[in-house]
């Protein structure tokens, strides 16, 4: 059985947003706002240094064993850095050979924007796949091949179909403090941001903004 965790507020890393700051240092700073689990991410980046860098934040979160720690797409990463988990899209890894090399103890999320996508994971053996991501809500610059905009309502309807399905859903693109509640609203159990994180002159506070609107719809 895969690790516990809290998707509430979901970070995705982005080096070059984040410079001239270690993404170690906003990865720190943002937990301390609220930010619940993180992922490494970093297309530019070699093995080599992908690996280096999680290391970095993995020590960054040592004295927060409770927030989960994936890594992007690479498997052999996440494996050698002992990371909480693995994220693939949708022209990475299939999700189950994925499963295979993470055995049962770690997290496996997947990227879905339809519902096509979904019953990807809604095929495989249950356990399979841990957490969807469902995007992009809106259109966003960190990541211009992500597809057309699903909206608020695409969202739910994606959502509703994940969760009856047993999957935990976070939400993620073009995602902000003045939008976060609008996708809290509709039911996912996290929403996941970028560059409303790394590009913050203080990811702490931006955290909190975020978490404030979030937890204002849970309520």
């Amino acid at each position: 059985m895969s690790r516990p965790f809290d998707p509430t507020l979901y970070l995705v890393t982005d080096t070059a947003l984040a410079r001239p700051r270690p993404v170690a240092d906003v990865v720190r700073a943002a937990v301390a706002g609220g930010v619940t689990t993180v992922q490494v991410r970093d297309k530019t980046a070699s093995r080599r240094e992908l690996l280096e860098l999680t290391r970095t934040v993995q020590a960054a979160l040592a004295d927060r064993p409770d927030v989960a720690l994936w890594v992007d797409d690479a498997v052999d990463v996440a494996l050698l850095a002992g990371a909480d988990g693995v994220h693939v899209g949708q022209d990475d890894l299939p999700p189950a050979e994925v499963r295979a090399l993470l055995g049962p103890g770690r997290l496996l999320g997947f990227s879905v924007s339809s519902v096509a996508e979904l019953d990807v994971a809604r095929a495989l053996p249950a356990g399979t796949v841990d957490l969807v991501g469902i995007g992009p809500v809106w259109t966003t610059p960190t990541k211009p091949d992500a597809g057309s905009a699903l909206g608020p309502g695409g969202v739910r309807t994606l959502a509703d179909a994940a969760r009856a399905a047993g999957f935990t859903t976070v939400a993620i693109g073009g995602i902000d403090a003045t939008r976060a509640a609008e996708v809290a609203a509709t039911g996912v159990d996290g929403v996941c941001v970028v560059s409303a994180v790394c590009t913050a002159p203080d990811p702490a506070a931006a955290a909190r903004a975020l978490r404030a609107e979030i937890e204002g719809v849970r309520v």
